[in-house]
């Protein structure tokens, strides 16, 4: 893990990692601190998140899939509803992208954008579900898609539901929680 954001930190990289990657993996805040204390680091769950929050963890580019299975979701944070998008290589489960958007017809477009400019997708094989709105985007910006609801489209449909679920946990242990630092930490779960 590139930890090059630190200036001037007193917890060792080691252990600054392994918090930032246990919590990012979906340990709570204060079993993160349980965690570094077991390891003779004593950090406040304040100072761990704040970390996560620095290292702005994204998932890796330049990846060459032969298969993109791509869903959206609504989830809730706070009392808001969101549309979490999610792409993954549909052979190796690994998530491309994430993002989230309070709504979705024309961010669809931008969310595929983005994947392109992130990686090499103009071979790859879109799998979607019924939604005619995703359809109309993959067309539209010359990609190609399949109509796909089960074998190699299961794995996206696990991705979102536990990132639905996580998403759920993350909003619960904050209060405020904004879509953007719910969107910074599912960029640092992908990844």
């Amino acid at each position: 893990m590139d930890l090059d954001f630190v200036e001037r930190e007193r917890t060792p990289e080691p252990a600054m990692a392994l918090g930032i990657q246990s919590y990012a993996a979906g340990l709570s805040l204060s079993n993160t601190v349980e965690l570094l204390d077991m390891s003779g680091v004593q950090r406040s769950r304040k100072a761990i998140h704040h970390r996560v929050q620095k290292a702005d963890l994204q998932p890796e580019s330049g990846k060459s899939p032969n298969q993109i299975a791509l869903d959206e979701t609504v989830i809730r944070i706070n009392d808001q509803q969101v549309w979490l998008y999610a792409a993954a290589d549909s052979q190796t489960n690994q998530l491309l992208h994430v993002r989230l958007f309070s709504t979705t017809t024309a961010l669809t477009e931008v969310i595929l954008r983005e994947l392109r400019h992130k990686h090499d997708v103009e071979t790859a094989v879109f799998l979607v579900d019924g939604v005619k709105y995703l359809q109309t985007a993959l067309q539209r910006i010359g990609l190609r898609f399949q109509m796909c609801r089960h074998g190699n489209r299961n794995a996206i449909e696990r991705i979102c539901r536990e990132l639905k679920g996580r998403t759920s946990s993350f909003s619960n242990c904050f209060s405020h929680v904004e879509p953007e630092t719910a969107e910074n930490w599912l960029q640092s779960f992908a990844r």
